[in-house]
Order: C-alpha cells, then sequence, then structure tokens
C-alpha cells in the first residue's frame, strides 16, 4: 500500500487548475490514487474478454490489436440502446452547478473529478465519431480523437467516481453522472480494463454464490459461532435455519456480514430479532450475497448476479425475499429489477406475518428492506425495547448513498434508531438524506491501494461527522450498508478518531428485551452496559 499524507497533509488541496488546457493534461498514476487490474483468472472465471497480466502504471496496456475498433463498437451500440445514455451525452449546458458537488472533487481539487468535466471525457469522443460537428470541427466543436492516453484518462477517472449520483441531484436537466461512469466502465470492459476488487468478488459470487468465496460449510459454521455468541450474551440459543424449502421468507444480506466487524454485529442483530418474533425465514447458501459488483461493472453483469437471488427464491418455495442492510443491492432492485429480470410474478406480495401490513411499495420486486419491516414491528408495538441499554453511544446516521438517494429510504432507518437510542444527533443538513456524502469508497473502489484516493473522497463525509462529533460528542457512526461498514471505520480511523461504525440492527439487538433472556451485562461487542452521564436527549 502507497504511504499515505498525514491528515494535516492531506488537507492541503490546491483548487488552482493546471496551466493547460484538459485535453492536453496528461494523466498521472499516482500510487494511492489508483486500484490494482483485474487478476487474467478472474477474468476468465466470468469469459470477460483480454485476460493478461497488466497494470495501470504500465506503460503498454497490452490491449487488442483492434482495442479503438470494439470501443467504437461498443460505444455505437449503447447510444442506440439506451436513450439516457445519448441524452446525457447532448443535453449537457456545462452550466457547472454540478462541479463542486462530488466529493472527489473538493478532496483532491483535480478540475477532471468535476462530473461536468468527468463526463466531458465520454463526450468529447462521442462528438468526434457521432457527431457532424464534431466531425468537421474537430477540438473547435468540442471533439478528439480516440487514443490511447484517452482511454487510460476513462480509466483513472471513471475509477474515481463512486455512481453516488449526489451531483444529479443538484444537475437541472437531471443528468445523472452514475448512468455515464457505468457507460465508461463497460466500454473499458469490452478491451479488459478492469479492476480487481470488482471483478474477484464478482467471479467468486458465481463459484460460491457470494463475494468473499465463502463455501456453503464456512457460512453455516459462520452462523453457529453467532448463535455461541448470543448465547453467551442473552442465555437463548437462536435457530439458524439454512436452505429451508418452503419457508415463508427468503433472508439475504451482504456477506460481509457474515465475516467482518462490525458487520458481524449486525448480523446476530438480525438473528436475534428473527428469533424473538418467530419468523419462518431461511438463509441460503447459494443466495448468499446481497451486494451486486456487476453495477460497478456492467448491466449484463448486473443483470446475472441480481438474477440468483431470484433464481433461489423460486427454488426454495419462499413468499418473499427480506433483504439485509445493504446499499448496492437496493439501488439495483430499485431502479433496475422490473426491466432486467422482473416482475417477479411467482413470489407473493410481501406482508407483515406478525402485524399483516402490506408492503405495497415491493408490489413488484417482492423484497422488503429490513429497517422498513423492524421499522413496522416498532409502530407496532410487535417489540419490547430497552433504548438505555444504548446509552454510552451518541449516535450519528449516514444515509448510504444507494439506499437514500436512489430509494427514497429516508425516515425508517431514524425512526428505528431514535427507538433503540437516547441519543442521536443529526449532521448538517445539506450532508444527509438526499444530500448525503459518499463513504469515498463504494462502487468497488474500496481498497488498500487506493487509499489515498478514498480518504480525499471520504473527506466531506468525515468533515461533517467531526462537526457533530465536537458539537455533541457523537462516537458512534450507523449506517445501513455493509460496503459503508466496511470502508468508514478506515476513514473515521483517519479523520474522526474515536468515532466507530455500526449498523443499525446491532443497536435493535442491544435493545431488544428477549423472551427468557438472563440478565445482560454486555452489549454485542462485549462492551459493558452502562449509562453516559450528563448527557441529553435529542
Amino acid at each position: 500500500m502507497a504511504k499515505i499524507l498525514k491528515p494535516d497533509e492531506l488537507t492541503q488541496i490546491n483548487f488552482e487548475p493546471p496551466r493547460t488546457g484538459w485535453m492536453n493534461t496528461p494523466v498521472e498514476f499516482r500510487p494511492g490514487t489508483w486500484c490494482y487490474s483485474a487478476a487474467p483468472k478472474n477474468l476468465k472465471y466470468l469469459d470477460l474478454p483480454n485476460p493478461r497480466e497488466w497494470q495501470p502504471s504500465d506503460a503498454d496496456w497490452k490491449l487488442p490489436a483492434n482495442w479503438k475498433e470494439i470501443i467504437l463498437e461498443g460505444f455505437k451500440e449503447r447510444l442506440e440502446k439506451y436513450r439516457s445514455f445519448r441524452l446525457f451525452m447532448d443535453i449537457c449546458v456545462r452550466c457547472g452547478a454540478c462541479a463542486d458537488k462530488c466529493h472527489f472533487f473538493i478532496g483532491s481539487g483535480d478540475p477532471k473529478n468535476m462530473p461536468v468535466l468527468r463526463a466531458e471525457l465520454l463526450r468529447s469522443v462521442y462528438r468526434r465519431y457521432f457527431t457532424t460537428s464534431g466531425k468537421i470541427m474537430g477540438k473547435l466543436g468540442g471533439a478528439r480523437e480516440l487514443t490511447v492516453d484517452v482511454l487510460k484518462e476513462w480509466f483513472y477517472y471513471f475509477y474515481q467516481c463512486t455512481a453516488c449520483r449526489r451531483c444529479s441531484v443538484f444537475c437541472p436537466y437531471g443528468i445523472d453522472q452514475a448512468e455515464i461512469t457505468m457507460i465508461g466502465r463497460e466500454l473499458l470492459n469490452l478491451v479488459g480494463c478492469n479492476i480487481n476488487w470488482i471483478i474477484e468478488p464478482a467471479a467468486n459470487c458465481f463459484r460460491t454464490g457470494n463475494h468473499l468465496g465463502l463455501q456453503p460449510h464456512a457460512i453455516k459454521d459462520m452462523l453457529d459461532f453467532f448463535a455461541d455468541d448470543i448465547e453467551d450474551r442473552t442465555g437463548i440459543r437462536v435457530e439458524v435455519p439454512i436452505n429451508k424449502k418452503g419457508a415463508e421468507i427468503l433472508f439475504v444480506t451482504p456477506s460481509g456480514d457474515l465475516f467482518a466487524d462490525p458487520g458481524t454485529f449486525t448480523c446476530m442483530g438480525y438473528l436475534m430479532l428473527f428469533h424473538e418474533i418467530g419468523l419462518d425465514y431461511t438463509w441460503s447458501t447459494y443466495a448468499s450475497e446481497g451486494g451486486n459488483f456487476g453495477l460497478f461493472s456492467s448491466h449484463e453483469l448486473m443483470k446475472r448476479l441480481n438474477a440468483k437471488i431470484y433464481d433461489e427464491a423460486r427454488r426454495l418455495g419462499v413468499k418473499w425475499i427480506l433483504g439485509g442492510e445493504c446499499g448496492h443491492m437496493w439501488r439495483v432492485l430499485h431502479q433496475y429489477m422490473d426491466t432486467m429480470n422482473g416482475p417477479a410474478d411467482f413470489l407473493e406480495e410481501p406482508v407483515s406475518p406478525l402485524t399483516g401490513t402490506k408492503f405495497e411499495n415491493a408490489r413488484s420486486t417482492k423484497m422488503v428492506h429490513i429497517t422498513e419491516f423492524t421499522a413496522d414491528l416498532i409502530r407496532h408495538n410487535q417489540l419490547q425495547l430497552d433504548p438505555s441499554r444504548n446509552d454510552r453511544l451518541k449516535v450519528t446516521f449516514h444515509d448510504s448513498c444507494n439506499p437514500a438517494r436512489a430509494m427514497g429510504l429516508f425516515e425508517e432507518p431514524r425512526y428505528v434508531i431514535k427507538k433503540v437510542c437516547n441519543h442521536f444527533y443529526e449532521m448538517p443538513e445539506n450532508t444527509i438524506r438526499e444530500q448525503t456524502f459518499c463513504c469515498g469508497g463504494g462502487a468497488g473502489l474500496g481498497t488498500d491501494e487506493n487509499m489515498e484516493m478514498r480518504m480525499r473522497g471520504g473527506f466531506p463525509r468525515a468533515n461533517a461527522v467531526k462537526f457533530v462529533q465536537e458539537k455533541h460528542g457523537v462516537n458512534r457512526l450507523a449506517c445501513i450498508c455493509a460496503i459503508d461498514r466496511a470502508t468508514l471505520h478506515s476513514l473515521m480511523e483517519y479523520w474522526v478518531p474515536g468515532v466507530e461504525v455500526t449498523g443499525v440492527h446491532e443497536m435493535v439487538a442491544n435493545a431488544l428485551m428477549m423472551k427468557g433472556e438472563k440478565e445482560r451485562t454486555t452489549d454485542l461487542r462485549g462492551q459493558p452496559l452502562q449509562k453516559m452521564e450528563g448527557s441529553e436527549d435529542v
């Protein structure tokens, strides 16, 4: 991993643009700002083109001899296939409303991380080969030739965009930069230019059912281990149904929740909740991944990964699907499911077996978010809760980009948190809900070799957390995304020491008063339950 500057050095951001024009400023692959290329074995597993050993910092990228022809044919095909893509190539007036909204531009000062200019990297080639004005006027018309240097520039900047869509909130024409980034990455994939942190998890998902490559027996061992820990804390043994045919509900969550802290505590929270309400559900070792890394690579890969969940729901004969605290699983479901793999007519419209509530918003996808489900349980007094068990925590909430901005899930997580915690504090209004800032490591960029860019990209999020830490003493950052739980930990450690990261259902489980439980002395992390002195409710 490249050496990263200290926080006070990284905040010395130079916003002065380079003296040369953007078309004449070559990209520099500086250590710490790019991700390793995909390993050939993983490309082969997914049957993706041009598997070979290379790195982005190499002079020779070992491209196919006809790479330019491949890219332009792929460009043409996508212009014809996706009406929104052609619109986004044509309608931008370069007003600059998006310019200062990107966390990577704020954290790096690099003009090509302004969404308007990042898209221009693609638009300039579009004009040259697909518009009359561009063919005639060339650079005077904002057009340029597709060269190897341009391809390298695409790679560098489309893998410095987390497709968080914050810039789209401010675009007066509704241009979705994430869609442009997705197409840019698809074109790069056509000639074998992709990153390992995306391709390897996708390959693992095809091989074993989840991004981490966990085998079925390993999943069972982990869930049994969690059951042991829960019994140690509460005196109650929870049952963990796996691959149970005929269960009412299939539960799917990111595999990160099975493997790494603090996701493991969130996973224990699911198990305790489901035991307490007597839910008829099952885990699956085949659909053992909620996250969809296809979203970061290509529409086709996204479709193939999403189909696994529904194939398994059909095989097991469940009525509907309950989804855990995941980020991009929910964007794929909410924005692409119906036209990719849906509607899921073989499933039933989700109905809570405890409250009778119909989740009409899930009528088409047949998949309900866990915070919607739990909020409904709390609202109907189905859970006995003691929020004072979380009194040592002063909590703020990070709206994860995909569940929040992509599908409008703003209130349910907050409702649940306020019912299980006595001390909750919001970050500044222009950094939450629809305007939330990205963690800086989403869309496949959460790898360690990219650490400097992650810290730069996450700086606006961390800055807002620092505000509530200094004002209210916040020491816990809650979120509903496994990528966030993985990347925010490093971000807090670097920018805001003293703030730990948590999933919402870890705090639910701490507050949950289970029938027959022994007196609890610790929370799920094994830390003593004790109230904070001098704390104020909000």
